[in-house]
């Protein structure tokens, strides 16, 4: 663990003494290679502007003098830093939650927000997460796709579907995937989907490269099943491809060249997808219901008018968005949106999902709440198509040995 956390360097922002000298041991003590300190935010933006190399985690309180941490994360945000941000501060859990997103809505890359005093074995946890948004926050800084470069791609094949576990929390049984799209550049190696995904968008690809991953994911499925394991297969779709109402003949062509059954494909639709050109999309989605193919209301809670979309989509699935999992044991606040959603689902008869389970608190909490299946990087992490197996193997050996 040490080894990796060598590569990063740390900036801590606090203007306590103490405080400053309590979490630079600390950082020192899990591995982190490079650890500044400023006693104040003027003076971390004055040290970020002459640094030669931005420090890839900003560690700061929210109490300060002069520029107090909110105003200091808004500077980081129009300055475009690319540096990670952790909150650390005594104020209250909500007060914190409240920072975090305003924080991720000023652009800034947010690992979470630990309450005074932090503990190493969450900091370690958090600063370890770090290393998974290196590559990407480097991207960022350097790198912006073009449209024919992402045309390119999708031409080249380079575009891959990963696949993200689904498991019944109470048989920990694996019964489904989420596959995610990831592009293999030939000389950037796998991007993640935040750098592409709005280009295409803009840029009139989405449905083209909707059709690449949906593709592949069916017949990767195709392979699974053809080996003995039989797991449901959740795709996002954009607006533009649910306005197709030939949407769902085009699907089950492609299901019946591979053997596959509609009801192993699960359509993803987040609430602001399905309030756009309303008509169409609940044309398409009432025959691709008709047909036997899942509907999951993605992200519930984070749209405006989540319970009219319930009420006018014959959805199977919600999903609860992982702004709200994570971390929801120790917090009131979510405990309370994933306590609702779980209830609205049950009562519904919908399946409920909990995306965003990181640890195992979060797992429990879910299984407390009456959540129906979990998916998260405590789980696992997104994976190829040829790793899952193994990967289901291992699950289940030490799903076994947990029940012992």
């Amino acid at each position: 663990m040490n080894a990796n956390l060598s590569c990063l360097s740390v900036l801590i922002v606090d203007d306590d003494n103490y405080q400053r000298g309590l979490l630079e041991k600390m950082m020192s003590m899990i591995g982190v290679g490079e650890i500044h300190q400023s006693e104040s935010a003027l003076h971390a933006l004055q040290f970020i502007s002459t640094a030669k190399k931005q420090p890839d985690i900003i560690i700061t309180d929210l109490d300060m003098p002069d520029i107090d941490g909110m105003d200091f994360l808004h500077q980081l945000g129009d300055k475009n830093i690319d540096s990670a941000v952790l909150i650390v501060s005594g104020k209250e859990r909500s007060i914190l939650r409240s920072v975090e997103l305003m924080a991720e809505e000023y652009g800034l890359t947010v690992l979470g927000a630990l309450s005074k005093p932090a503990m190493i074995p969450e900091l370690r946890h958090k600063i370890t997460a770090s290393l998974q948004l290196a590559k990407p926050k480097i991207l960022r800084a350097v790198e912006s796709f073009s449209r024919a470069e992402i045309q390119h791609g999708i031409e080249q094949g380079q575009f891959e579907p990963f696949f993200q576990p689904q498991v019944e929390l109470q048989s920990r049984q694996v019964i489904g995937v989420e596959a995610l799209a990831r592009w293999h550049h030939p000389e950037r190696g796998i991007i993640p989907p935040g750098l592409f995904i709005g280009v295409a968008e803009q840029n009139g690809l989405i449905d083209q490269l909707t059709w690449v991953i949906l593709e592949k994911a069916i017949a990767q499925l195709a392979y699974w099943n053809s080996v003995g394991l039989h797991l449901t297969v959740s795709i996002n779709f954009s607006q533009v491809t649910l306005s197709d109402t030939r949407l769902s003949n085009r699907i089950m062509d492609l299901l019946s060249d591979q053997g596959v059954a509609p009801e192993q494909l699960i359509v993803e639709i987040t609430e602001t997808v399905a309030m756009t050109d309303v008509a169409r999309c609940l044309e398409t989605l009432a025959r691709l219901r008709i047909k036997g193919f899942g509907l999951s209301i993605d992200d519930y809670g984070t749209g405006f008018s989540s319970l009219q979309q319930l009420s006018r989509v014959p959805y199977t699935e919600l999903k609860i968005d992982q702004a709200f999992v994570t971390g929801a044991s120790s917090q009131p606040h979510l405990l309370a949106a994933v306590e609702s959603s779980a209830d609205v689902a049950g009562k519904l008869g919908l399946r409920c999902v909990g995306e965003g389970i990181e640890t195992l608190d979060d797992w429990n909490c879910l299984l407390q709440l009456g959540c129906d299946i979990g998916q998260g990087y405590y789980i696992a992490k997104p994976m190829a198509g040829e790793e899952l197996i193994q990967w289901v193997q291992a699950w289940y050996y030490e799903s076994r040995a947990v029940s012992k």
